[in-house]
């Protein structure tokens, strides 16, 4: 007889397995069923206990999201161990909250392992730190897309704040994003940076003008997932990583 199920709400880090906290390791070696977020890079999912159940997850709206949470709650009411994967933190634009609350609203065990989120960990790999003593005393981290299809309306902090702007899902509305940056006021040639599939084999890099970063990525035929990082501390990459960028294409 299966003792009392859990579901554990799971931190899947920017991309690359390494990067797995050792508490997430250990979660995913003990299910029984794993509700992964479609851009969890295959060599995370296989960290999972090879006779795992994976369900892919496509992140959509309301409905869906009171569908997996029912899914969930059956499994553990049913004495399994329950993963929900989700890329970098759970808590930091993964809606991994709203399933948490509805895990404890429904009665069913339930513990967030937080992941490394892509926001700090996906600059930092391709050499470009977040914050830096006289470019940088802070960072902000946006969401650059919207559930309801709406343009994104930007946090209004001016360029003399020094603070990095960090934007995550970002493909989509790139080039609303620029715009508005431009609009606050952010010199057209402002260092940014756009990096798809950080941390990972395919990972591609895109360093241009702000006024320029849209056009470049969109040449290079970018696509989800991305980080787009704007301010001073982009101009650090080629001295802090000491070689030119390897390009590296997806298979």
């Amino acid at each position: 007889m299966k003792g009392r199920g859990i579901v554990y709400i799971v931190g899947a880090g920017p991309g690359d397995p390494g990067l797995l906290t050792v508490r997430a390791l250990r979660v995913l070696r003990r299910a029984d069923v794993v509700f992964y977020d479609r851009l969890v890079p295959p060599a995370v999912l296989h960290r999972a206990a090879p006779e795992a159940r994976r369900v892919c997850v496509e992140k959509a709206g309301s409905a869906d999201l009171s569908g997996l949470v029912g899914q969930m709650v059956r499994e553990a009411r049913a004495g399994r161990v329950v993963v929900r994967l989700k890329g970098g933190d759970p808590f930091v634009f993964g809606r991994g909250a709203e399933e948490a609350e509805a895990l404890v609203r429904a009665g069913v065990p339930c513990e967030v392992v937080p992941g490394v989120t892509s926001a700090v960990a996906v600059p930092a790999a391709a050499g470009i730190p977040v914050t830096h003593r006289g470019m940088a005393r802070g960072f902000v981290v946006e969401t650059a897309h919207r559930a309801d299809g709406e343009t994104p309306v930007l946090a209004t902090i001016p360029p003399e704040a020094g603070l990095t702007r960090v934007f995550l899902m970002v493909v989509a509305t790139l080039e609303t994003v620029v715009g508005q940056l431009l609009a606050q006021g952010y010199d057209p040639t402002t260092p940014a940076a756009v990096i798809e599939w950080g941390t990972t084999p395919a990972e591609r890099v895109w360093v241009a003008p702000l006024e320029r970063i849209a056009v470049e990525a969109r040449a290079g035929g970018v696509e989800a997932p991305a980080v787009l990082i704007v301010g001073p501390v982009v101009q650090l990459r080629d001295r802090l990583r000491g070689r030119p960028v390897r390009r590296r294409a997806r298979a």
